[in-house]
């Protein structure tokens, strides 16, 4: 486990590793955000299967012109009280994450950088979303907020 000013990330050991689809020996979380999800998706009676990292979704960064390949953070498989089979993409992040920024008075590198990190952002969401309405999956950006955090 490794600890910074916002760096929290390790390796995940599923409690129970046949809800997990891939190789549970390398279930890796960059966040306690993602940590909590993990717990949750492997003790949530209602997870039938999850995974992290495990889909490759191809977009085209607005940054370079270029096709790069985004890995949501999470899939997983619900079984919901209507006893219906849904399925998700599910990407995990802070809540300032997910806002555009604010435009500054004076327009610095940081704003410059969190700008392009924005629209490779919202190309990566509009892939998935894409990827998801193919498969009649949901695509879903967790924050804080739902994670109670």
């Amino acid at each position: 486990m490794t600890y910074s000013k916002d760096i929290y990330s390790g390796r995940y050991i599923p409690q129970n590793k046949r809800k997990y689809r891939g190789n549970s020996n390398e279930i890796i979380y960059r966040s306690s955000y993602e940590l909590k999800f993990m717990k949750w998706c492997d003790s949530n009676k209602s997870i039938i299967e999850w995974s992290s990292e495990e889909i490759a979704i191809p977009y085209r960064s607005p940054v370079d012109g270029r096709v790069h390949r985004y890995f949501p953070d999470f899939y997983i498989k619900v079984r919901e009280q209507n006893n219906n089979i849904k399925k998700y993409l599910i990407e995990v992040k802070p809540h300032r994450f997910t806002q555009e920024p604010k435009i500054p008075k004076r327009k610095t590198q940081r704003f410059i950088n969190e700008v392009k990190q924005w629209g490779t952002n919202l190309a990566k969401w509009e892939s998935a979303k894409e990827y998801c309405i193919d498969r009649g999956w949901d695509f879903k950006i967790i924050t804080e907020k739902e994670l109670g955090i």
